[in-house]
């Protein structure tokens, strides 16, 4: 590994430097909304590919080199991503790092801890201003936050990383991205600036269409297989009532099943969203009188196309799963 990395040395030491800075991100929603201001300049480079797990991975070379010959690299954070902070600072340690986490404005949402999820626990954090007074930073979260065995980060008192899941935070951060591009590259300013004022009404008209989608839906009960949709649930009045797993990486043990299945009960759930990885066995244990219907759901999009379309398409087929399963 250590023959590679100092190749990638030797090739982004010498590479000539464009005037369009060069971008890394991390997954592929950033790397979306980076997309759709860049366009018509330039074009992201994406390190984890899509279908991998951002909370641990081991980068491939091409990875690795598109990292250290970034000028700038945009990321959601350590709480993610524990495993690439030691990349950036050794690969690519005079790029421009932005943490989306940490972009002043953002809507940052506690960890749901437990089983079961309390009604209405959707109090958001936005950080920037006085509020950062009570609000640790990812990097400190990372480093203190017990993890799971995949690396994702839901302690209690830390913040959930799914954070690209509000649209909300993603038209805060288009224009975030838009100047920080703009004060590289003066020449296309201008463009990164309507860029990023067209991808924000865009995402304005898709919020409008979701929010009159799923209001009849508000207070319909629903489980989830890993808790990964709290921004999505808090933006549009949506509530999870327990999630299955710890995290998307580990099996959920027969108490935790227990405990799920009382839930169901409970609430009368008749509702479950899944993910790829997705054990269908797991429902059959969960049955109880009602019909549990199932509907998967990728919060990273792997299955769209790359590209500046894949946050608005990722987001509205996530409303359409929601919609579709909590009609039954």
């Amino acid at each position: 590994m250590r023959a590679w990395l100092f190749s990638i040395f030797l090739v982004s030491g010498t590479a000539a430097h464009a005037d369009v800075p060069r971008v890394a991100t991390d997954i592929a929603p950033v790397h979306s909304l980076v997309a759709m201001v860049m366009e018509g300049v330039g074009t992201p480079d994406l390190i984890i590919p899509s279908g991998a797990t951002p909370h641990s991975y081991a980068m491939r070379p091409s990875e690795a080199r598109a990292l250290a010959q970034a000028d700038m690299v945009i990321w959601v954070g350590p709480a993610l991503t524990p495993w690439l902070a030691d990349p950036i600072k050794s690969l690519a340690p005079n790029a421009q790092s932005i943490e989306l986490m940490a972009v002043a404005g953002t809507q940052l949402l506690a960890n749901r801890t437990g089983v079961a999820f309390e009604a209405d626990t959707h109090d958001a954090v936005a950080t920037g201003g006085a509020a950062d007074q009570a609000v640790p930073s990812a990097q400190a979260e990372a480093e203190t936050a017990p993890a799971h065995a995949d690396g994702d980060v839901h302690a209690a008192g830390g913040f959930d990383p799914h954070v690209w899941l509000d649209p909300e935070n993603a038209k805060l951060w288009l224009g975030t991205i838009a100047n920080a591009l703009s004060a590289r590259d003066r020449e296309n300013a201008a463009t990164y600036a309507a860029n990023a004022a067209q991808g924000a009404t865009q995402l304005d008209e898709l919020q409008t269409r979701l929010e009159a989608q799923l209001a009849p839906l508000q207070g319909r009960p629903f489980i989830v297989f890993h808790d990964a949709y709290h921004y999505f649930e808090a933006r549009f009045g949506v509530e999870a009532r327990a999630a299955i797993s710890l995290s998307d990486g580990v099996a959920p043990s027969a108490a935790r099943m227990a405990e799920v299945k009382n839930v169901v009960g409970q609430t009368g759930a008749t509702c479950v969203f899944t993910e790829p990885q997705f054990n269908p066995g797991i429902i059959t244990a969960l049955q109880t009188q009602a019909t549990l219907t199932t509907a998967s759901i990728d919060p990273l999009g792997a299955k769209l196309p790359q590209g500046p379309e894949l946050y608005p398409a990722l987001i509205e087929s996530v409303g359409t799963a929601f919609t579709a399963c909590l009609t039954q």
